[in-house]
């Protein structure tokens, strides 16, 4: 697997235009300590080999220590992009190896999967760790073991979440080191420089050592070169701690204890500017985005293997579609219900804390499901409402973060990029979680315990995330930093988005335009064993096709806008949306040709992410910080309550009307919704 990194990180960084030269110009802090730790590891895993009786006696504290070092060399250096990352997968399996006396369990069901017979166990630190699924796994850390069959030619192996997080986190620090580039200096640029430095006092002259005589080589994203402090340590993806965004700007506020900021003589912010501008690169540059990118990946994928188990558990379990889709009420219900209610706390507490400790929780209700089901099923339900209240904190928490962590100008990329992130956990993650559901069989139990372990890697990866301060409110901050009680702070939510005329217009379109997603949810299904019943391929595969082509569209959609939305006004990009949604639609509804039915369903999918990315984006530039929980749940709650109105009523209108003609006509009324956008001037001109 860390071949793949390498190969994907080195191959993906030259095709952004950058060069492996640039790898020789990175200057890690505490170098010495990953130099050390690497020796240490594995001199101790030669020396085992060669079956030395001293070694074996000092095989934990040599691997334990090993480790340590390698942990504390990548949190100094978790400002890098990736390195965050790796931290988690170095964690995770240091955590296995102590807790196993210096080994790393292979599951024996793993193994055989992946074209591997327990015999051919060869290495001193490997060990096998039987098939059951009992109190022992756990205690062995069983679901951090290496548990994921890799049966691929070539790259046949069993790995572990680590293991994976150690690859991702490979490749995004290669990719950021070879696109990094050097900023050069004149002559002229130069000497001013070592003028001001000859001034400073002895421990800010040491800077002078970062420069060559011909360039800056600072480390750092280009976009925010002219900001950094010349006393500190470089990094790529900003200097010392402050380290929030790819393009910090000159109003970056220092941290506390930090030495001032060090201007640069002569250095032109538009000759920085024009180095790398791609709004992808300069996301994948920030070490605080890339590590929210990566666990929200992560944990997304966990997710889709959850839900695919829990459904196999109930249905396996009752053989009752209504016990199954009762599942998705429970996990419906918290968002129309409390949705208000988590984001006036969410207002109260920290954001990046809120998201860590519904992370740990959920963590911990899923690691509990598979054996409350075995007690009784019916058990299963208040568990999923548990998870799904507990999520209804963490999303407007991480909507508020955001703008925190990335500049202002690149939030539309960066609510495009969590949502191309959802888009592949659609596309790969339930394909491939399927996949490993069914090879487990009755070992299905393991399936949650790795979707509670990715929770615990999405905590991990949000610790590394470096927030600045909060920007200066804008006006119409009604709550203001005083605690006004709970009701009160709940109306001062609603009452800043009743009285923001283009959130509020937003909101109300979406009410309407967005009720045909609930006709949708509940009526496609419908639609496809109808249509195509007497398909070639089935209606169960062609209901699939369907789902995949709006997975794909949304891929897509969400890649292109993050490209070139900018260049759109955001309330025409939301109208489009809609109309173009609809329309997609109700062709979708009206055609009986299977090719393309799948073809407007990928419309459908681009379409739902020319709306869904610009309104998300214009919430939290518009939104005062104090108000971004609340106003993002009451709206949220507003529209899935539409939603979930849509679902029923759609279900019972499909008693007696033709559900193709149902679908066809929400359809049109989502495209007129969105064509009336253009009479209000609040969400034309947004």
């Amino acid at each position: 697997m860390l071949i793949v990194g390498i190969l994907l990180g080195l191959g993906l960084g030259l095709l952004a235009g950058g060069t492996l030269g640039n790898l020789a110009s990175i200057r890690l802090r505490s170098a010495w300590l990953l130099a050390s730790a690497v020796v240490i590891r594995y001199g101790t895993e030669a020396v085992l080999n060669n079956q030395v009786e001293q070694a074996e006696a000092l095989r934990v504290p040599l691997l334990t220590t090993a480790f340590a070092l390698l942990l504390a060399a990548l949190w100094i250096n978790r400002s890098y992009p990736g390195l965050s990352l790796a931290f988690v997968g170095i964690l995770f399996n240091a955590s296995v190896i102590a807790v196993n006396g210096g080994y790393m369990p292979i599951w024996e069901p793993s193994l055989r999967a992946a074209g591997f017979l327990p015999d051919e166990i060869s290495t001193t630190i490997h060990t096998l760790l039987p098939a059951e699924l009992d109190a022992s796994f756990l205690l062995h850390l069983g679901p951090l073991a290496d548990v994921i069959p890799v049966p691929l030619p070539y790259f046949q192996n069993v790995a572990s979440v680590g293991d994976a997080f150690l690859t991702a986190g490979l490749a995004f620090f290669l990719f950021a080191g070879v696109v990094r580039e050097p900023q050069e200096l004149s002559e002229e640029q130069l000497a001013a420089i070592r003028e001001r430095l000859a001034g400073l006092t002895p421990s800010l002259r040491r800077a002078q050592v970062l420069y060559r005589t011909s360039a800056l080589e600072t480390g750092l994203t280009p976009a925010i070169a002219d900001s950094a402090a010349l006393d500190r340590p470089f990094v790529l993806g900003g200097a010392g701690q402050r380290m929030t965004s790819p393009a910090a700007g000159a109003g970056s506020v220092a941290p506390e204890g930090a030495a001032p900021a060090v201007a640069i003589p002569g250095l032109a912010p538009e000759a920085v500017e024009r180095v790398r501008q791609h709004p992808y690169v300069r996301l994948a540059l920030n070490g605080s985005f890339s590590a929210l990118w990566a666990g929200q990946l992560i944990s997304l994928f966990g997710d889709r293997l959850n839900q695919i188990a829990l459904v196999s558990v109930v249905l396996i379990s009752t053989g009752s579609p209504l016990a199954t889709g009762l599942v998705f009420v429970a996990a419906t219900l918290p968002n129309l219900v409390l949705s208000p209610l988590a984001g006036t706390f969410v207002d109260r507490w920290d954001h990046k804390e809120t998201l860590i400790v519904s992370d740990i929780l959920r963590a911990a209700i899923v690691l509990l499901l598979p054996m409350v089901a075995i007690m009784n099923v019916l058990l299963v339900y208040p568990m999923v409402f548990a998870v799904t209240t507990i999520s209804i904190f963490f999303r407007p928490a991480r909507a508020a973060i955001l703008p925190q962590i990335v500049e202002e100008r690149d939030l539309l990329t960066a609510n495009s990029a969590l949502w191309v992130c959802e888009a592949l956990a659609d596309n790969l993650g339930y394909p491939l979680a399927g996949v490993f559901v069914f090879t487990l069989g009755a070992s299905v139990p393991l399936a949650f315990w790795v979707d509670s372990a990715t929770y615990l890697a999405s905590a991990t990866l949000l610790s590394t995330i470096i927030v600045a301060a909060l920007r200066t409110p804008k006006q119409g901050d009604a709550a203001g930093p005083e605690r006004l009680g709970l009701v009160r702070e709940m109306r001062a939510g609603w009452a800043f988005l009743r009285g923001q005329r283009t959130l509020y217009a937003n909101t109300i379109q979406a009410a309407i335009a967005q009720f045909t997603i609930g006709i949708t949810i509940a009526l496609v299904p419908i639609y496809a064993f109808r249509v195509f019943e007497h398909s070639d391929l089935g209606w169960q595969a062609v209901y699939g096709f369907l789902e995949t082509g709006i997975g794909v569209g949304n891929l897509l959609g969400g890649f292109v806008i993050g490209l070139i939305g900018a260049r759109f006004g955001k309330g025409r990009l939301v109208i489009g949306g809609y109309a173009i949604w609809g329309l997609m639609v109700a062709l979708m509804a009206l055609t009986g040709h299977v090719g393309l039915a799948i073809g407007f369903s990928f419309g459908q999918g681009v379409a739902n992410m020319v709306f869904v990315i610009p309104t998300q984006t214009l919430f939290q530039e518009l939104t005062p910080p104090s108000l971004m929980g609340r106003v993002i749940a009451i709206r949220f709650a507003i529209v899935f309550g539409s939603m979930t109105l849509a679902m029923g009523l759609g279900s019972v209108m499909a008693e007696f009307v033709d559900v193709s003609i149902i679908i066809a006509f929400f359809g049109l009324v989502t495209m007129t919704a969105g064509l009336a956008g253009l009479l209000v001037p609040a969400i034309r001109d947004a």
